[in-house]
Order: C-alpha cells, then structure tokens, then sequence
C-alpha cells in the first residue's frame, strides 16, 4: 500500500482546533484538573495573545523533583505554584502550511507529543499532535491511490 498520499498532507489539514491554552497565571492544581478534563498532554501557554510557553505533562512533574538537600515542600503548596514556573519557554511551533511529513519528523527527532501551529503573524490558530498525525496516515491508508 502506497504512502503518497500522506506526503501531501499539510499541517493544517489534521490539527486540532480550536485550541485549549492556559494563562501563565494558571496553578498547578488547575492544570492538573486541564490534562484530566481534556485528556491531552500539553497547552500553550499564552498571555496577550502570544504563546509564550508550552505547559506539558513533564513540566507539570518537574514541579515534584527534589535534592536531597532541600526541604520537601507540601503537595498543597506544589499545586499552588503557577504554570510560569514550570513551562518550556522555548516554543517549537509549526505552520499550518507545512508539510505533516515535516511535523513527523520533529516529533521523532524531539521526542515530542506535540506543537503548537502558529501562522505568520504569530496567532496560534490549532495544535498538532501524535494521534493527529496518526489519523492522516490512517486517511491516507484508507483513501488508496489515485
């Protein structure tokens, strides 16, 4: 069975949208309740309509993560810290013109679950994730060859 299809596919094609996000704002309590309510593992972080962060399942477990020289902190206390604590600043992103071959190739190369799709002038306007890129190959599987 023939993949060319797939190799057509643009980002925009399979992303979700539109796009939950949370604020830098946002505690860990809140964001905890987020992954369990919607079932995903990351939320761009935005604040004045920018994405300034991406907050992700790891990140959120970072938070838990002690020395043995410091004191451990209460679990009502962690859940209190805000999501700006915790995110990845530096944002990977994809177009929503590009190829979904070339977000594949990131995930595998990152090792991620997913990024969010910002245009041109900087809107973030869907994510695209695993199960996203899961379901084209799918499609494309599914529609043969023309």
């Amino acid at each position: 069975m023939s993949m060319y299809r797939f190799l057509g596919y643009r980002v925009e094609e399979f992303m979700t949208a539109p796009v939950k996000t949370v604020a830098l704002t946002t505690t860990l309590g809140e964001l905890d309740a987020l992954f369990d309510k919607y079932n995903c593992n990351a939320f761009p972080v935005v604040d004045h309509d920018r994405v300034v962060g991406f907050a992700t399942k790891l990140d959120f477990l970072k938070a838990f993560t002690f020395t043995t020289r410091q004191m451990v902190p209460h679990y009502e206390d962690l859940m209190k810290k805000t999501v700006a604590d915790v995110m990845t600043e530096a944002v990977i992103h994809v177009e929503p013109d590009a190829p979904l071959t070339r977000a594949l190739q990131l995930m595998v190369s990152l090792k991620a679950r997913s990024f969010p799709v910002i245009d041109a002038s900087g809107k973030l306007i869907g994510i695209i994730a695993r199960e996203d890129i899961m379901r084209a190959l799918k499609a494309a599987v599914a529609a043969g060859d023309v």
